[in-house]
């Protein structure tokens, strides 16, 4: 049986807010669209599911998902950029709205409830709008450039451990870094930190956010895996790169941290150009 949240339950703070600028309130009304989609497909029998040729899978919710979300943009800017990870790139713009209609497409189909609608708004290269929608966990997390990060109607920050010996490190699998070269690295990094989570893919990220989880690495990632993480982690006061230690959503790659341990981190890692 498929989950129900209301979703009134993500509305009070940007519907009645007057800081919360419009593409903001799109986002979330898009992310609306997304979750009654998501959730009525959610523990469904007969779920079509198919083999992308990079041997993930995609399902019928997944290009349900997109489209949804894709229509309620347009609607409002029918001239901006949709971004999708199942359909692709259409328009042209200098406003690019990237959509992952279900992250961890792996868990929805086994009716594991750690799964996300990842929204994010790129304007003029710089990431202004993101959107993290759970609507399985009963959680959304969000921010927009200068306003914030936000669990649900909650204010997020970054924690302030300030050594490696005292942080939480959380990552997908040590076999991802491994095969990305850095498994030695990512080994000593955990062996260095007072302990090590595989919370994994967005929930990583927005633990970061909100203070429980100091260090994230994610070897392996495409923008629409990363758009909103980074400006939800960067409003929260922490610090978002790829391995390289450059600040973009297109490395291929990410690591996160609260700001403090960052060049430490990309040092043990060593990555850093």
């Amino acid at each position: 049986m498929a989950i129900t949240l209301p979703l009134a339950l993500f509305q009070p703070v940007y519907l009645y807010s007057p800081v919360i600028r419009s593409d903001l309130r799109l986002a979330l009304e898009a992310a609306d669209a997304a979750d009654a989609i998501t959730l009525s497909y959610f523990h469904s029998t007969g779920l079509r599911i198919e083999t992308k040729p990079d041997l993930t899978p995609v399902t019928e919710a997944d290009r349900a998902t997109e489209l949804a979300v894709g229509a309620v943009l347009q609607a409002a800017h029918p001239n901006d950029v949709i971004a999708g990870e199942e359909f692709g790139e259409t328009g042209v713009s200098t406003r690019r709205w990237i959509i992952d209609p279900i992250d961890v497409t792996v868990n929805f189909m086994r009716g594991i409830p750690i799964w996300a609608t990842l929204i994010a708004l790129e304007d003029a290269g710089d990431v202004t709008v993101g959107v993290v929608s759970a609507p399985a966990l009963g959680h959304r997390w969000w921010a927009a450039r200068d306003l914030g990060a936000f669990r649900n109607s909650s204010p997020m920050h970054v924690s302030n451990i300030d050594t490696i010996e005292k942080a939480t490190l959380s990552f997908n699998s040590l076999v991802s870094h491994e095969e990305h070269g850095i498994g030695e690295q990512a080994t000593l990094l955990s062996r260095r930190c007072l302990r090590t989570r595989g919370y994994g893919d967005f929930l990583s990220f927005m633990f970061l956010a909100d203070g429980g989880v100091d260090i994230v690495t994610e070897p392996t990632a495409m923008e629409w895996d990363l758009a909103p993480l980074d400006i939800i982690v960067t409003e929260a006061g922490g610090r978002f790169t790829d391995l390289e230690g450059k600040h973009t959503i297109r490395g291929g790659n990410a690591v996160a941290t609260n700001g403090l341990l960052h060049e430490e981190v990309l040092q043990v890692l060593g990555t850093k150009r």
